[in-house]
């Protein structure tokens, strides 16, 4: 599961890479957005429908994140 911030969020973390890339020569950076990245090991069980609702009461603030649930 990757959270993000809204792209309407600034992003302090990402800015802040953003320039330490620029201060290391590396060129060809437009933007960073830096997130968050959870790995749950669920059994079949576990819909992602259930696995939405804890992004969202849990691991996310929907009020200024976005988040997508992936399977692998």
């Amino acid at each position: 599961m990757d959270v993000m911030p809204k792209p309407e969020i600034l992003d302090p973390q990402g800015q802040a890479v953003a320039g330490a890339l620029a201060r290391l020569g590396v060129a060809g950076v437009g933007d960073v957005r830096q997130g968050k990245h959870f790995v749950l090991e669920v059994d079949d069980s576990v819909d992602d429908e259930t696995l939405d609702r804890v992004a969202a009461t849990l691991l996310a603030n929907p009020v200024i994140e976005d988040w997508v649930v992936t399977r692998a």
